[in-house]
């Protein structure tokens, strides 16, 4: 069973021969590896390139633990440089690698090197390249499989597929189990043994407890607002722990820096200005959510929203928590104020889209509802609604459009229909 990436495969042929190097990085088990060592590894093996000038090194393979060593890896690449042509350097979890913006810098002067690398870490990565190569670095963010991608190798109908993909998510290997057991396992031993794990070792956490619990508070509150301070009240009330404000930023900040969370912050609309806390906190894959909570909270509102903020993402949003003031009068004739939230705000250049993830709309009540504060927004931008019921596509009076969640994520040109 193959599973086709032809987006990434796409960003990385439109980046050859850039002089930059290339960064994929993920959350583990998202297929970055499969990404370079396979996809795009038997891209250049169609395009003619010889297997002799395609240089691979997965780091977190023990047999290339010498690799790890900064001048053993420049050592061998060197030695691999036989001719003018042009050489591929992919390497694997270059986290792993000592000193590895040297390495990586040195690699930058060959100018018959075109490089590729992939790591698990934003703060090992990203941050350190955009700082070390000043614009050099280019980064390639891959997901979690989406929907439209999860289908194309799911054995079944979208409706099944859906109630597959909000229970398990959509990391490439659960694919591929046949059962349920499988999945529960596999996804609840990966974040035990892999995430946290890693995040411990990495950072030499000693409060191992309190991590695991704020991961649970987390992964509670998915499109819920919140904050350090409530987070911090909520230690103390609930779990009897004095754990200080700075130590749960900090523990956030390393999941983040895993792609194990993500933030999206409030953006005031008409003020055009973001706004600090509270924030909202979104899982990179449904599946590790619901396995780091046992599976006992499934609430289908909350993880559609989640899956409906990864979609724009992986589509190459930056996506924010829209934020309007809404302005009427009282029995009593006072002008009251009231703040009213849009659930998505996508941006890409100069393109945005308004988002509600409202999951059902059965009464006029909740219509009115849902298009509250997409009502206060006057610009021209689009304004959409997204619903789990099957449904052709409406567009009313006010120029807001509904459509299906199905729609929605397997339908390419979705946002424009």
């Amino acid at each position: 069973m193959e599973i086709k990436r032809d987006n990434y495969l796409e960003a990385l042929i439109n980046r050859m021969h850039n002089h930059m190097i290339k960064v994929v990085t993920g959350v583990r088990r998202s297929g970055k590896s499969y990404l370079i060592f396979h996809i795009f590894r038997h891209y250049l093996l169609e395009q003619g390139i010889p297997e002799s000038h395609i240089i691979s090194i997965e780091l977190d393979q023990r047999k290339h633990r010498q690799y790890r060593n900064p001048d053993v890896i420049l050592e061998y690449i060197e030695s691999c440089i036989q001719d003018e042509e042009m050489y591929y350097i992919l390497l694997d979890e270059v986290q792993l690698l000592n000193e590895f913006e040297e390495v990586l810098n040195s690699l930058l002067h060959i100018d018959n090197a075109d490089v590729y690398v992939t790591g698990s870490n934003s703060k090992f990565l990203s941050k350190d390249i955009i700082t070390e190569f000043r614009g050099r670095g280019d980064e390639i963010h891959i997901f979690p499989l989406t929907f439209w991608e999860f289908m194309q190798v799911y054995e079944g109908d979208m409706y099944h597929g859906w109630a597959d993909y909000i229970l398990y998510g959509g990391l490439p290997l659960t694919v591929t189990m046949k059962t349920e057991e499988q999945k529960v396992s596999y996804l609840t031993r990966l974040f035990e043994e892999t995430y946290l794990k890693d995040i411990i070792e990495r950072h030499h956490i000693e409060k191992t407890q309190e991590l695991e619990d704020l991961v649970n508070i987390l992964a509670s509150a998915i499109g819920s607002l919140t904050n350090v301070p409530k987070i911090e009240a909520t230690f103390k009330s609930v779990l009897g722990s004095n754990i200080s404000g700075n130590t749960i930023r900090q523990y956030i900040e390393y999941l983040e820096d895993a792609f194990i969370v993500h933030k999206a912050n409030r953006y005031n609309v008409k003020g055009r200005k973001y706004i600090g806390t509270p924030v909202k906190y979104y899982f990179e894959d449904v599946g590790l959510r619901n396995a780091r909570l046992g599976f006992r909270q499934v609430e289908e509102t909350h993880l559609m929203e989640n899956i409906i903020y990864n979609e724009l993402r992986s589509r190459g949003y930056s996506v924010d928590v829209g934020l309007v003031e809404q302005r009427k009068r009282d029995a009593d004739g006072k002008m009251e104020r009231k703040q009213l939230e849009i659930d998505f705000v996508a941006n890409m250049g100069s393109r945005r889209y308004y988002i509600q993830s409202a999951f059902a709309m059965s009464t006029e009540e909740k219509k009115r509802q849902e298009k509250a504060s997409l009502l206060q927004v006057q610009d021209s931008f689009k304004k959409i609604i997204i619903v789990k019921e099957v449904m052709n596509v409406t567009r009313d009076e006010n120029g807001i459009t509904t459509m299906s969640i199905y729609d929605f994520l397997l339908k390419k040109n979705s946002l424009e229909l």
